[in-house]
């Protein structure tokens, strides 16, 4: 039977017995230890990359633009953000609800970051940045709302924004119109609450008497956004309550055509001549009484 000791692996492998091996050894330490360092220093500069400021990423963006389209940086410069931001029917903060909600309904995360940068700077507050994202998990899907909070996460960091600052989950809710609520909600029970139970009670419970009524986005500016996402996923056809909603929350024609026009930037040509005819045809309807 053979016994093992401690001495019998100290004396197994030895430095003195093998120098060659000794060599190779701390060859291949040197080796590993500097795979490490280099792959710890690409991470950081990975990680450097990563938490550019969103101002940052847009001049990137602008030098690749120029560099791969020049027409298209000519129209950006000269246009949308020479003419477009500037024009007198829409506040620029207005502006940036209208567009930050248009680039969450459609999930085009690439612009995301600088234009949430540019709601914040407007003027749009922490606050209305995060109930525009939990608004419109409901009318653009929560995978798109997720996208917007990770768009948004970076530049609440880089700007000391904290959770104190932000709606908390449960809030005292705005008064309720129970006259206008009471025939949407019979409208919508007729017509489709033997079709779909859970979608009918969910759009009272949640959507009207809860969503609708938190504080920290105004009605009209809660519309707005509703009416912005809409357009940009082509939803022409939940256009004409949400745009009377939105003028009867204080939206004039005047800021819904500039609306239209903003959106034919950052949604498409297509999607406005789309939504245009519904957008005329409301605003006679309103006109007509």
């Amino acid at each position: 039977m053979t016994t093992f000791s401690p001495q019998t692996f100290h004396f197994r492998w030895s430095p003195q017995r093998h120098p060659d091996g000794l060599r190779r050894l701390e060859r291949a330490l040197r080796s590993s230890l500097m795979s490490v360092a280099l792959g710890l220093a690409s991470l950081a500069a990975s990680a450097e990359e990563s938490v550019k400021p969103a101002s940052t990423l847009a001049a990137s963006q602008s030098s690749a633009l120029a560099s791969v389209a020049p027409a298209l940086a000519g129209y950006s410069r000269k246009t949308l953000n020479g003419e477009l931001w500037q024009r007198p029917g829409l506040s620029p903060r207005d502006r940036s609800l209208v567009t930050v909600a248009a680039l969450i309904a459609r999930d085009q995360r690439s612009a995301l970051s600088a234009e949430i940068e540019r709601a914040l700077d407007n003027g749009v507050t922490p606050a209305e940045i995060a109930e525009l994202i939990t608004h419109l998990a409901f009318y653009s899907g929560w995978p798109n709302a997720l996208s917007a909070v990770e768009a948004s996460q970076q530049l609440f960091t880089q700007r000391d924004i904290t959770v104190e600052q932000l709606p908390a989950a449960t809030v005292p809710l705005l008064p309720l119109d129970e006259e206008a609520e009471s025939k949407r909600r019979q409208f919508v029970d007729e017509q489709f609450g033997k079709t779909s139970p859970g979608v009918v009670q969910y759009t009272t419970d949640l959507l009207f008497r809860d969503l609708w009524l938190r504080p920290a986005l105004a009605p009209r500016d809660r519309s707005l956004v509703t009416v912005s996402a809409l357009i940009a996923a082509g939803q022409v056809e939940q256009m004409p309550f949400h745009l009377n909603k939105a003028m009867d929350n204080g939206l004039t024609e005047q800021q819904a055509g500039e609306v239209l026009t903003q959106l034919a930037f950052y949604a498409g040509w297509p999607r406005v001549f789309s939504a245009l005819p519904v957008a005329k045809l409301v605003f006679a309807q309103r006109s007509a009484g």
